[in-house]
């Protein structure tokens, strides 16, 4: 694997096994290797002590950015906001987009950073000419160059993923106890890093959601029953309706504006494709070959886009394609080389 010799690298180190791999990896390439752990929110303390024990080991120095209200503003308050809305939020890519890569690479570049270094699993590669592209992990079942999406040409310049290169997560622990890292066996961490206990719904209403009971509709306009608040579903979902029927029932859409759950069958899931906003596009997407995924664990489907006005875009689907769920996001691939992506009207 190569990586940068005698550059000044920050690396955004969670306390986790690999950020720590990857500051030590860069450490021993020879590079000026400094930390950063972001507190974010109530419950950062463990990740702040365990990255500085491991910045430690590694002879590195380390930093804490305290980032508990830009955190808050921009991404606790809009998973409340779409889950009120009736949308399925995602919490990762956004903070990718506004915290990660935008107010962390602010902060590394003020402390003299040639690069950001992160532990995500993804790959970028560089052309002949110096244009970089952001491709898929090797380890393919950790991939996440989904959550990359919104990078830019720019920062693609400024930022490193060791790791995309390695072959399984055990490589990656197998290299932390060889070097002695104390968190080499640590668990991984949660999908979503501000709900540990996995409780969504409850910290939504911990957060002054209230619950409005409404009707569950079946497509034929049919009232087949009541929920307890919009905000406990998302389309695609199956169970928790408590509703009695011949046949399994799935959540189809949300009317915020009536407060009410549209349910129907599994068939009914299915579309032709969908509409997203607030594209970021890394390559021209009009390809043939593009496939897209509308999901962090859906496999990528042939599609065609068409690019619309105000930055938004019509995606068509080769074949029809169930689950697409406003407020997610929609990623698109040319081969392993992620073309850009948007958000899901």
């Amino acid at each position: 694997m190569q990586y940068p010799t005698n550059k000044r690298i920050a690396v955004a180190m969670s306390g986790g096994v690999d950020s720590s791999v990857t500051a030590a990896l860069l450490k021993n390439a020879d590079n000026d290797v400094f930390g950063i752990t972001m507190s974010l929110f109530e419950g950062s303390v463990g990740a702040v002590s365990d990255a500085a024990r491991v910045a430690a080991h590694l002879g590195s120095d380390h930093h804490v950015a305290s980032f508990e209200g830009c955190f808050a503003a921009e991404i606790k308050s809009y998973f409340v906001a779409e889950y009120q809305s009736g949308r399925t939020p995602n919490p990762c890519a956004r903070c990718n987009k506004l915290v990660k890569f935008g107010a962390l690479l602010d902060m590394a570049r003020e402390l003299g950073a040639d690069y950001l270094a992160t532990g995500h699993y993804a790959r970028i590669t560089a052309d002949s000419d110096g244009v970089n592209h952001l491709r898929q992990a090797v380890n393919l079942p950790k991939d996440q160059s989904y959550f990359l999406f919104s990078l830019t040409s720019e920062q693609l310049q400024q930022v490193i993923f060791p790791l995309g290169e390695m072959r399984d997560k055990g490589e990656v622990r197998r290299i932390a106890a060889e070097l002695g890292i104390v968190v080499a066996q640590k668990d991984d961490s949660q999908d979503i890093c501000f709900i540990p206990d996995g409780d969504y719904i409850g910290f939504l209403e911990r957060s002054a959601v209230v619950s409005t009971p409404g009707d569950f509709v079946f497509t034929d306009g049919r009232v087949i029953g009541r929920h307890q608040g919009i905000h406990r579903y998302t389309v695609g979902q199956r169970r928790g309706m408590g509703i009695a029927w011949s046949e399994p029932l799935y959540v189809i859409r949300i009317e915020p504006a009536n407060n009410r759950v549209i349910v129907g069958t599994e068939g009914e899931l299915y579309q032709d494709g969908f509409t997203i906003d607030n594209c970021n596009w890394l390559q021209a997407p009009l390809q043939e070959g593009l496939s897209c995924k509308i999901r962090y664990r859906h496999k990528a489907v042939p599609c065609s886009v068409e690019l619309l006005e105000g930055g938004r875009a019509q995606v068509k689907f080769a074949v029809r394609e169930k689950g697409v769920t406003p407020g997610q996001v929609a990623v698109f691939y040319l081969g392993d080389e992620v073309i850009g992506g948007g958000w899901i009207e």
